[in-house]
């Protein structure tokens, strides 16, 4: 009689917080955060793990949500608009007016990325000239 092939993942397995149900162990290793990052946003409304006794259960939503929420750290956003984008994430995608705001909150944050990446060059170019300047007066003194 052949074996049956156990394809349900098992902790520790890389990706299993993205193949169904796992506990925090899981889901902190497959992102790449601590528990205490978890509860935090757990803490802030932002995911709500199921739970088993005092065991958090996380399922495939709430580990979509995380990398939601991790990727708008990244980008800079507050927690405030992390919260509404995952609000607009949950809510229908054929609400025209939803939508329209979603598009306007990303062109906002775009804006503001865009003014910070040219005031970030401006500063760049600045280091580099006084490194140069500097660099050329050692050479001077040295000689």
């Amino acid at each position: 009689m052949p074996q049956a092939i156990d394809h349900a993942p098992h902790p520790g397995d890389a990706g299993a917080a993205l193949a169904g149900l796992c506990g925090i162990n899981e889901v902190a290793a497959d992102l790449g955060i601590t528990h205490r990052t978890l509860r935090f946003y757990e803490d802030k409304g932002l995911i709500e793990p199921a739970r088993v006794g005092n065991t958090r259960i996380y399922s495939r939503r709430d580990v979509a949500r995380m990398q939601l929420i991790l990727r708008g750290k990244r980008l800079g956003f507050s927690i405030r608009e992390i919260k509404e984008f995952l609000d607009l994430y949950d809510a229908d995608p054929t609400q025209l007016e939803q939508m329209q705001h979603l598009v306007a909150q990303i062109r906002v944050r775009t804006r503001q990325l865009e003014r910070q990446r040219a005031a970030l060059d401006m500063t760049i170019a600045e280091l580099k000239s006084m490194d140069q300047q500097a660099s050329a007066r050692i050479t001077e003194l040295s000689s």
